[in-house]
This record gives structure tokens, C-alpha cells and sequence, in this order.
């Protein structure tokens, strides 16, 4: 199972994830682009410390809403969410070849994620951005949605991703974070539901259904307190389940 965080959720002076201890856990991270949170100072540091440590390195494009934090849906024309696909993507190849590695996947944000897992025009928008940027990365997204989907049929390799932290509707979506219960606060909780997405390949949903979770990543949302603690507890936890913990890509 590969491990996963969002890294690089700052903004000049302002801070937000613990990229060095994050760094020292996970297997993968999702490198914000400068559209939701981050900026070129960021993004180099982090894939200078990423190449490091040998983790690989994702884009982690949004919609253009550094104000929103990228958690609003936006009525994007395909064309336009196409180029700006590319142009985040683009961005962070820089800094990750700069630094000795590259971009093996991508990883879209917040509403943007949560868009595409069903609305078919934007998936096949980002896809084609995706195409657009060059080097055919890995594209992780949740299991069922219109944007592995679209993936798969562009030839690129889709990868289906479970969320520790998160509570799953009956039909294997997430929660909407405007709803109560939408994230998973108890690290006692977030422990075990990660064990049993690696082992079980299910999560329980929020009205007390079985829900099949058939992913190879599992993230850890990086700007959760003490998300770098959290990530740790899941990595050993899962490790003493017998899971090897490694990248995908």
C-alpha cells in the first residue's frame, strides 16, 4: 500500500503542513501547485526534500481558488480547466527535475477531485490536460470515477486511492465537508479504518454499511493537526498488519 499526504500547502510566510515530518513517513506526496496553496519557493523545497528521502513526487492540481483553499466547486469551460491542468503540472516538473527526480503522477484537489468523480466533461477536461503536460504520470482518484475512467482510456496508468480520514457515503463516495461527520477526527479511529481498507479492502460508511475500497494508495490529509503523528501511527500499524508499505508508481 502506498502512503500518501498533501505537501507544500503554503503561501509565502504562511505555513500550513509539516512537509519535513511528513516526508519521513509517507511514500508519496501530493505537491500542491500554486493554484489552491503553494507557490515556487514552496514547490522547489519540497521536491528537493521529497528527492531526498526518495519519495516520489505528484501534482496536486486545483481549480485557480488560493482564497477557498480550492474547496469550491467552479463552473470551469473544459478548455480553460484543460490549460491550467497543464500548467500546474508543468510547473512542478521543473522543480522535480531540477532536483534529480520527476512528476510520476498526478492528483487532483478538493472540489476539483470531488468533481470529477462524476461529472464527465471535467474528467475528460483534466485528462486531456494531463496529455497536454507531457511524461504520461500515474492519475490517482477515487475508485469508480468518471476520472480513472477517462484515464484508462487515454492509456495512462490509473491508480484508486482510499482516505483515511474521511467518512464514505454507502455508495463509496466521500462526504461532503459542509456535512457533519465529513472528517474522521479520532486517531484511534483513522488507525484502525486504514488497517482495514489495506486488509479488508472496506470501510464502514456513515450509516453502518460494509463499503468495498479497492485502492493502492491511502492518504493522510496534510493539513490535519498532528497529521505528520498520524501518518507514523497508520505507516507502523499497517506495517505490523503485514503490509508492506511502498510507492505505487
Amino acid at each position: 500500500m502506498d502512503l500518501n499526504a498533501d505537501l507544500g500547502e503554503g503561501f509565502g510566510r504562511w505555513t500550513l503542513t509539516d512537509d519535513e515530518a511528513l516526508l519521513t513517513c509517507v511514500t508519496s506526496a501530493n505537491v500542491a501547485c500554486g493554484f489552491h496553496a503553494g507557490d515556487a519557493s514552496v514547490m522547489r523545497r519540497v521536491c528537493d526534500r521529497a528527492a531526498e528521502r526518495g519519495v516520489r513526487i505528484g501534482a496536486q492540481f486545483s481549480y485557480r481558488d488560493l482564497a477557498g483553499f480550492g474547496r469550491r466547486s467552479m463552473d470551469v469551460p473544459a478548455a480553460e480547466l484543460t490549460a491550467e491542468t497543464a500548467y500546474q503540472i508543468g510547473a512542478l516538473r521543473v522543480f522535480a527535475e531540477a532536483a534529480g527526480s520527476t512528476v510520476s503522477y498526478v492528483k487532483p484537489h478538493g472540489a476539483l477531485y470531488n468533481r470529477v468523480v462524476h461529472d464527465d466533461a471535467q474528467a475528460a477536461a483534466v485528462v486531456e490536460g494531463v496529455l497536454l503536460a507531457g511524461g504520461r504520470p500515474a492519475v490517482l482518484g477515487l475508485p469508480g470515477s468518471r476520472l480513472l475512467a477517462h484515464a484508462r482510456a487515454a492509456g495512462l496508468t490509473a491508480v484508486g486511492e482510499a482516505f483515511a480520514d474521511r467518512a464514505y457515503t454507502p455508495r463509496g463516495t466521500l462526504v461532503p465537508r459542509g456535512e457533519p461527520g465529513a472528517v474522521v477526527h479520532d486517531g484511534d479511529a483513522v488507525v484502525r479504518r486504514s488497517v482495514g481498507m489495506a486488509v479488508e479492502r472496506a470501510v464502514t460508511g456513515v450509516d453502518g454499511s460494509r463499503v468495498p475500497v479497492v485502492a493502492r494508495s491511502l492518504c493522510v490529509h496534510g493539513d490535519t493537526p498532528g497529521a505528520a503523528a498520524l501518518a507514523r501511527r497508520i505507516r507502523a500499524a499497517l506495517e505490523e498488519a503485514g503490509i508492506t508499505v511502498r510507492a505505487f508508481a
